[in-house]
């Protein structure tokens, strides 16, 4: 009977812990890799360094975790909203298996370069679409953790928006909208994206995990 009771919490752990993983190993290509600036550099550019292999690590558990969030949520959820999670997390997936090119070569991309690159761009524009269209079937789910999801969506939108405005403009003859010693500030804005994002799956696991574990006690 224990091991019955403690299965569900397993279960809503282990995504979670994919979160995690993928966060810690981002942070750890980015102390490992100091001449690269965080603030002007996209984080991509990182698998060309020291231990790059961490970075396609960190987003094939971010994947993961975003596919299990896909399959928990289940019926009773926004088709659009769970389809605009298959394409954040298909790319995710792609942008892993597709690494970029190494820093400077924003006008003459390879293959390899271009995928990734479009892959991540469905990526962060699918995210807050999703945050958006599920707002409230997760509030209504869990209204406890309204504010969090509150917070983390119009973050997501924002940050997403800025990064689109730096990627134009690194990619149209910039840059030009940089701060200080920073010619731009697309890898700062990347960043932002990055925690909103993978804020918002975190909470958004929670939340499903708790439903799942409510259904099998009604059922039980």
């Amino acid at each position: 009977m224990a091991t019955t009771k403690a299965a569900p919490g397993a279960a809503v752990r282990a995504p979670l812990t994919l979160i995690g993983i993928g966060v810690l190993a981002m942070a750890a290509v980015e102390l490992l890799n100091p001449e690269y600036h965080l603030v002007s550099e996209t984080l991509s550019r990182y698998v060309h360094g020291t231990a790059g292999w961490l970075l396609p690590a960190a987003l094939l558990a971010v994947g993961a975790a975003s596919a299990l969030l896909v399959v928990r949520l289940g019926a009773g959820t926004r088709r659009a909203g769970r389809a605009a999670l298959v394409v954040w997390t298909a790319g995710v997936l792609v942008a892993a298996l597709f690494p970029a090119d190494p820093p400077g070569r924003w006008s003459r991309p390879s293959l390899s370069e271009l995928v990734h690159g479009n892959a991540a761009f469905l990526a962060f524009a699918a995210l807050p679409t999703a945050a958006v269209l599920l707002r409230g079937t997760l509030t209504d789910r869990r209204p406890g953790l309204r504010a969090p999801l509150n917070v983390l969506t119009a973050a997501s939108v924002t940050a997403t928006a800025a990064l689109a405005v730096f990627l134009v403009d690194v990619m149209h003859g910039g840059p030009s909208l940089g701060l200080g010693g920073a010619p731009t500030l697309v890898g700062l804005a990347e960043r932002l994206v990055l925690a909103a994002d993978f804020g918002w799956i975190a909470v958004a696991l929670t939340v499903a995990g708790d439903h799942d574990r409510r259904g099998r006690d009604r059922r039980g």
